[in-house]
C-alpha cells in the first residue's frame, strides 16, 4: 500500500490524545503534539496518569463481562459505570496536562480518545464489531475541548480488522528520526503489532500475536503483582519448548496479513500447569518466537526494530526479541522518540487526520478495501 509521505498543505493543530491500554498496566497514556495529520511539527508535553486499583478491578470486571457478552443482547450494565469513569478519568488528564504545558483548553484544538477495547471481533467483508469504553460527548463538555472518538468501528463496518491504526503515525515519526527502511516498529502492549515501512510509501502493519497481556494476567492470578517486573520470574524460570510449539501451532500465527487481535484471544491459560516461573519464562519466549513468524510474512525482514509500549521495559523481553528474530532491538527512547507516549501521540494525529477527512487506514494495514475515514467528532456546544 501507500503510504502518506509528505506534510500536508493544512495548518498544524495542538491536539491531545489518550490510549488506555488492554494490559491494564494502571495508566492513561497522555500527550500533546502540533500536527497538521500527517506529519509531527512539534512535540508537546506527555504524562502517565496513574488510576486506582479499584477503577483497574472496574476496567477489568467490564472486560470479563465483555467476552460473556460477546455482542449478544444488551450490553452489560457495567459498561456505563466503567464507560463514566474512562471518561472522566480522561477528561482530568486532559485538564492537568493543558495546564502542564502553560496553555487553555481553547489553545487545543482537538481531543482524541481511544477510551478502552473491551470487545474486538472484526470480520472479512464486513459485519465485524468492535467496542471502545468512551464518551466522546461527554469528553467534550468537561473539557470544553472538541473531542475525536471511536476510531475503529468505521474500518470494521467496512470489513478491515480496525488494527492497527498506529502505522500511519509510526511512519511519521520513522521519518522525523530519519530513519529508513531497514528499521521497523514494534509496539508491545497488551498485544505485539508491527509496522514495516520501506522508507518511501510502501506501508505493512498487523498484530504479531500476545504480548503483555497473557504474561501480565499470569503473574497477577499468582498474586504477585500486575506483571513480571524486569522479567525477573521469566528470568528464573525456563522455556517449555514443547508447550511453545504446540501454542504456535494455532494456525492464525501463519495466516497472511492484515490480521488483529482481541487481547484475550490468547491469555495466561496456555502454561496452565506450569510453575510460575516456567509459565512466565514460556509466555515471554511466546511473543518472541510469534513474532518471528510475523517477521517472515513481511516483504523483506527489516533488521532493527524500534520498540514501543510498555513491554520494552522488560529486559528479558527485550533479550528474548533479539535472541529468537536475530535483530537489533532497541528501546524507542533511544533514538529520541518517546516510547511511552506514541499510542496517545498516534491518536493526537489521528484525531486531526479524522477532522480534515484523511484515511486512518489502508488495505496494507487492516485490510479493508480501500482508504477508510473513520472517528466520530463530538464538538463542544
Amino acid at each position: 500500500m501507500q503510504s502518506p509521505s509528505h506534510a500536508g498543505s493544512d495548518p498544524a493543530l495542538w491536539a491531545i490524545g489518550l490510549m488506555t491500554g488492554t494490559a491494564l498496566d494502571g495508566f492513561v497514556d497522555t500527550a500533546l503534539i502540533r500536527t497538521d495529520g500527517v506529519s509531527v511539527a512539534e512535540f508537546g508535553p506527555f504524562e502517565l496518569f496513574a488510576y486506582s486499583d479499584a477503577d483497574r478491578a472496574l476496567l477489568a470486571e467490564a472486560i470479563t463481562q465483555a467476552r460473556v457478552w460477546d455482542f449478544q443482547g444488551p450490553e452489560p450494565v457495567i459498561f456505563a459505570q466503567a464507560e463514566d469513569l474512562i471518561t472522566r478519568i480522561y477528561a482530568g488528564a486532559v485538564l492537568k496536562l493543558v495546564e502542564k504545558a502553560n496553555m487553555r483548553p481553547e489553545d487545543i484544538a482537538f481531543v482524541g480518545g481511544h477510551g478502552l477495547t473491551v470487545l474486538h471481533r472484526p470480520q472479512i467483508g464486513g459485519g465485524g464489531r468492535t467496542r471502545q469504553l468512551l464518551d466522546g460527548a461527554k469528553l467534550a463538555e468537561l473539557t470544553g475541548i472538541d473531542t475525536v472518538w471511536d476510531f475503529r468501528s468505521h474500518d470494521v463496518a467496512m470489513g478491515g480488522q480496525g488494527a492497527p491504526l498506529a502505522p500511519i503515525y509510526h511512519t511519521a515519526i520513522l521519518r522525523h528520526a530519519g530513519l529508513d527502511g531497514d528499521t521497523s516498529i514494534l509496539n508491545l502492549g497488551g498485544v505485539a503489532n508491527i509496522t514495516w515501512w520501506d522508507g518511501a510509501d510502501g506501508l505493512a502493519a498487523f498484530d504479531t500475536g500476545p504480548a503483555n497481556g497473557p504474561l501480565n494476567e499470569w503473574v497477577e492470578a499468582h498474586g504477585k503483582g500486575v506483571y513480571d517486573k524486569d522479567g525477573r520470574l521469566a528470568a528464573s524460570g525456563c522455556v517449555h519448548e514443547g508447550r511453545l510449539l504446540e501454542i504456535l501451532d494455532n494456525p492464525w500465527f501463519d495466516a497472511p496479513y492484515p490480521k488483529s487481535l482481541d487481547r484475550y484471544d490468547f491469555d495466561a491459560g496456555l502454561v496452565r500447569g506450569l510453575s510460575l516461573e516456567d509459565g512466565a519464562a514460556t509466555l515471554t519466549a511466546l511473543v518472541a518466537a510469534s513474532l518471528d513468524l510475523g517477521l517472515r510474512l513481511l516483504p523483506t525482514r527489516p533488521k532493527r526494530l524500534v520498540v514501543a509500549g510498555g513491554g520494552r521495559k522488560n529486559p528479558v523481553l527485550m533479550a528474548e526479541i533479539a535472541a529468537r528474530c536475530n535483530v537489533s532491538v532497541v528501546d524507542a527512547d533511544t533514538i529520541g522518540l518517546r516510547g511511552d507516549a506514541i499510542e496517545a501521540e498516534c491518536f493526537a494525529l489521528l484525531a486531526v487526520r479524522s477532522s480534515r477527512g484523511l484515511p486512518l487506514s489502508f488495505p496494507g494495514t487492516t485490510g479493508v478495501e480501500g482508504p477508510t475515514t473513520g472517528g466520530v467528532i463530538s464538538r463542544v456546544v
